[in-house]
């Protein structure tokens, strides 16, 4: 890491379009932060809405010719699905408690998507039961389970195939999911998504529409996308001569990255849809086929920067490590209850001083939670100005995607609330848990 020249300087990129600072405090969506804290509490997840939106509307609008649907595994509540749909995107849902959540925002259920490897039979009929557009099979088992759902409700159900293309996006192990070795999809390779195709055109009230290929998240450039659609496209070809039958659509999924540390540079949904156009049109036109519709998912990189969490700092220490060099903890009010992704994927993130200007040199800093866990860091290292003292906000950018939707109670913490903010004004979309909450299922062991 560089040492920057002024500590107090947002890196404008990593943080949401309406962030900046006056007199040291950063502002988000014309809301002081400290404002905010003052009111509501730390920790909490600020969310600026005009960002948000402004994302949405970047895809739907890049990727023209698509059908553009909201990941709502990255972030879901009521407002923002009710956001999304007024912003002209479709929804994945990958539980029926994401299922209840696009039902209680009142979401146009044809642009619903049902997503998941081991969907129940209480899911899929809730499913059919509200329309949802299109279900994504992901095994044998479910296509039987989906065909006697259908023919109990005397309702059909549109039909995507996930597909695992063996292409591997350049993303930690456990986030990267098209390589063969893993729970989702049918594999191309083997034969088995052939095989699932033909299960559901054979099956009545399954309407085939086509494949669903996902290669990972974080993904900064076409690359592989281009070899996964080539294999996926491929399939296209071979069900139209083996199978005699045509698949309209194909959803080329998500993973679409942001900026997290200023190493990261990701890519523009307009070029992004510029070069996944053009090499599916390349690849239809080598194969002899019709380019099918397509569809895109992107979840982090609509909810992740758009999103910051605001903490307190409650101590700060400084270790001597060998050699005599010294690192500064700083502790604060959260931790790997209200963001795991440090700790389960060695992610990065960055952080900013967000109460006051200081003069102070920066000292290199790891910013850690309250949690009784060694590995339960927030921000591996930053440059934080020297005089960091207990009772300083800090803010986190990019804390959008899974932070909220992954949070805990570990240790009995209370999950933040989510706080959006626009035009000056702060409003609560989902309030701070209670004690009461914590406690409510802890019934005791009495009868």
């Amino acid at each position: 890491m560089r040492e920057p020249s002024d500590p107090n300087d947002l890196v404008t990129h990593l943080w949401s379009s309406t962030a900046r600072k006056s007199d040291g405090v950063l502002e988000v969506g014309g809301v002081a932060l400290s404002d905010l804290v003052a009111e509501h509490g730390s920790p909490a997840y600020v969310l600026d809405e005009a960002d948000f939106r402004a994302r949405a509307r970047a895809f739907r609008d890049a990727f023209v010719d698509y059908d553009v649907f909201y990941a709502g595994k990255a972030f879901l509540s009521i407002a923002a699905a009710r956001w999304i749909a007024e912003e002209g995107l479709g929804l994945d849902v990958c539980s029926g408690g994401e299922l209840s959540v696009a039902e209680r925002a009142g979401f146009p259920m044809a642009r619903v998507e049902l997503h998941g490897n081991n969907k129940t039979v209480g899911e899929l009929e809730r499913a059919v039961r509200l329309g949802v557009g299109r279900v994504v099979v992901d095994s044998f088992d479910e296509i039987e389970r989906l065909a006697a759902v259908v023919a109990r409700e005397g309702r059909p159900a549109r039909v995507m195939v996930r597909v695992t293309a063996g292409v591997e996006a350049h993303t930690h192990e456990y986030i990267a999911t098209a390589h063969e070795d893993q729970k989702f999809g049918f594999s191309i390779t083997s034969g088995d998504a052939l095989e699932a195709v033909r299960r559901v055109l054979d099956a009545p009230g399954l309407e085939l529409l086509g494949p669903h290929s996902h290669i990972g998240s974080q993904i900064f450039d076409s690359a592989g996308f281009e070899v996964a659609a080539k294999r996926v496209l491929a399939l296209h070809a071979r069900v139209a001569t083996e199978l005699g039958a045509t698949m309209p659509q194909m959803d080329l999924g998500g993973g679409f990255g942001i900026a997290y540390t200023t190493q990261d540079d990701p890519a523009e949904p307009a070029r992004l849809a510029a070069e996944m156009s053009a090499i599916v049109a390349h690849e239809c036109r080598a194969l002899g086929i019709a380019e099918p519709h397509l569809s895109i998912e992107p979840g982090r990189a609509i909810a992740g920067p758009a999103m910051c969490t605001i903490y307190e700092v409650g101590t700060v220490k400084a270790v001597r490590l060998d050699g005599g060099a010294v690192r500064t903890y700083v502790s604060v009010d959260g931790g790997m209850s209200d963001n795991i992704r440090t700790a389960l994927y060695d992610a990065d993130y960055s952080c900013t001083l967000a109460s006051r200007v200081s003069d102070a040199p920066p000292v290199l800093a790891r910013v850690v939670g309250k949690h009784c866990e060694a590995g339960d860091i927030v921000v591996k290292d930053e440059f934080l100005p020297g005089d960091v003292a207990p009772g300083d906000l800090l803010a986190v950018p990019g804390t959008g995607a899974y932070c909220r939707s992954m949070a805990s109670n570990y240790n009995h913490a209370l999950r933040p609330p989510v706080i959006a903010v626009r035009d000056g004004v702060a409003r609560v979309v989902v309030r701070r848990e209670t004690e009461d909450d914590l406690l409510a299922t802890d019934v005791g062991g009495l009868e």
